[in-house]
């Protein structure tokens, strides 16, 4: 809510303030604040002026362009030396439309998966950390850990051991009650199996598994619902990007190390996702390279530009490189996500820059 007062006997009405905002471009996604409807509950009493500016994502990486350029366009405004503006976001989930009404999760935004053509890049250590990253930024999310043959969720946000509850809904079906932790909620299969059993699931086993998570967890109300996607483009895989597909995938980011045989992979899984109508949101590399901490040299370990290159080829952007810490993980093994912590190889700012061009990527897509 912004607030300033006039400072001079000059009258400030609706017009002058809507004129003045009407100045302000939306940086994302174009058109100024005013046509696109994004300010909200304008109030002028007396000397005092109120008002909200509605964003479209909560983690938003602009506010602060936003908040300045609102401020400079209102101090032009005659008898308003001074404007204080609190941007506010709205928490209303916004209406999806075409054949997606028929499956989307009720009281959820968004839906993202976070893949990985192979095992061994920190896919799962991504989705964790975009996911708490992102309820930093504001945002209400949930995290689904659907890598059912190596379900790593519990362990690296710690919570290994605890149980989902068992309620019933308002129509008299079973529902979990999500476990939650840094902000977030989530399930795993990994809550429901013992650690030293191995899960010898057919593929309409998971299939079934995942629509249970999916529409029998009471995720409402997100802004993004964060999938870890089990590695490779596998009958599994597959089964689950048509079946996300049906649930109102927004798209899907993947994650990839900068050496030659993983972006290879990284582009077959890709093009999966392609092959079901799930739209690319973006490529994140991974141990992007080693900053030695006793002598602060850099080590291209896996190589260079491999992510930048696959990016490129794809036609979608790069949302960012994360370097090889030991902080990033040692905090996954004791169940404290980078993103919480204040160690420089955590990386933890690399996390929240990713996640807000995430989420920017999100917006141009769905709101342009």
């Amino acid at each position: 809510m912004g607030l300033f007062s006039r400072g001079s006997s000059a009258r400030v009405t609706e017009e002058l303030v809507l004129r003045a905002l009407s100045t302000v471009e939306e940086p994302e996604l174009g058109g100024d604040l005013v046509s696109r409807k994004m300010i909200k509950n304008l109030k002028i009493e007396g000397d005092r002026v109120a008002f909200t500016v509605e964003l479209t994502t909560p983690a938003c990486p602009l506010k602060d362009q936003i908040q300045a350029e609102c401020e400079a366009a209102l101090e032009r405004v005659a008898g308003v030396p001074k404007a204080d503006v609190a941007i506010e976001f709205s928490a209303t989930v916004r209406p999806r439309g075409g054949i997606l009404d028929k499956a989307a999760i009720p009281g959820v935004s968004h839906v993202i998966a976070v893949s990985a053509g192979k095992g061994g890049v920190g896919k799962s250590t991504v989705a964790v950390n975009l996911a708490v990253a992102l309820a930093q930024e504001g945002a209400r999310v949930g995290l689904l850990d659907a890598d059912i043959y190596g379900p790593s969720i519990p362990l690296m946000l710690g919570t290994k051991g605890q149980t989902p509850l068992a309620t019933s809904g308002p129509d008299g079906q079973p529902r979990m009650q999500p476990i939650e932790a840094y902000g977030i909620k989530m399930i795993s299969v990994g809550f429901l199996v013992d650690d030293s059993q191995p899960v010898i699931w057919r593929g309409p086993m998971v299939s079934q598994l995942l629509r249970q998570f999916l529409y029998q967890v009471e995720w409402a109300p997100l802004d993004y619902l964060i999938i870890d996607m089990p590695p490779g483009t596998g009958d599994i895989a597959l089964t689950l990007a048509q079946s996300l597909q049906n649930a109102g995938l927004t798209g899907a980011v993947t994650v990839t190390t900068p050496q030659q045989v993983a972006t290879l992979d990284v582009l077959k899984s890709m093009e999966m996702f392609k092959k079901v109508n799930v739209p690319l949101l973006g490529v994140i590399e991974n141990m992007a390279y080693f900053v030695a901490p006793d002598t602060g040299t850099r080590y291209d370990i896996f190589g260079t530009g491999g992510a930048a290159r696959l990016a490129e080829q794809l036609g979608v952007p790069l949302l960012g490189q994360i370097p090889l810490g030991m902080s990033v993980r040692s905090g996954g093994d004791a169940g404290q996500p980078a993103a919480t912590s204040d160690q420089p190889d955590a990386y933890a700012a690399v996390f929240r820059e990713i996640a807000q061009q995430l989420a920017a990527r999100v917006s141009v897509m769905e709101y342009a």
